[in-house]
């Protein structure tokens, strides 16, 4: 059985390049950063999202989503380009209070040739925003994200 993805359109902006004319590593983070924001917090008033778009994070909602890891694999650098990227993202693991999203970074879906630009695992622990401990995940993200579980990516470096 084939996992299903999130596909998520991410426009690059033109100070998201350096010196090189690719997107730099820290521009890289932002991007994953805000697929990571439009597939999994709820949204606004009259906005749509995803299915799987249902955390009400942050300080006035009592719990936050933490960073306790990252990692990404460069595989090709990313040419400044006016179609959006395809982030890719998919659950490796759902823990008790964690998540491992996985990313794929692709060019726009309707390039006449693909590129995997890099892949990326961030470790995501929901936290008591006044307590600072572990929140378990609830049954409604255990619900909305296990359709979206599949193989944690494996680093050519290990």
């Amino acid at each position: 059985m084939t996992e299903q993805r999130l596909h998520i359109p991410i426009h690059l902006r033109w100070g998201d390049l350096d010196a090189f004319n690719h997107v730099n590593n820290t521009s890289m983070l932002k991007l994953l950063e805000e697929a990571r924001v439009r597939a999994f917090w709820r949204p606004g008033a009259g906005e749509e999202g995803p299915s799987t778009a249902i955390l009400d994070s942050g300080i006035d909602q009592g719990v936050l989503t933490l960073i306790a890891r990252q990692e990404i694999e460069y595989l090709a650098p990313v040419p400044y380009q006016r179609r959006p990227l395809e982030v890719q993202m998919w659950f490796g693991k759902l823990g008790g209070s964690s998540v491992e999203v996985c990313y794929e970074v692709h060019n726009d879906p309707a390039s006449p040739e693909r590129v995997l630009y890099a892949r990326s695992t961030a470790i995501i622990v929901l936290v008591d925003a006044a307590t600072g401990r572990p929140v378990r995940l609830s049954d409604e993200m255990r619900s909305a994200w296990q359709p979206f579980t599949g193989p944690s990516i494996v680093y050519s470096h290990r």
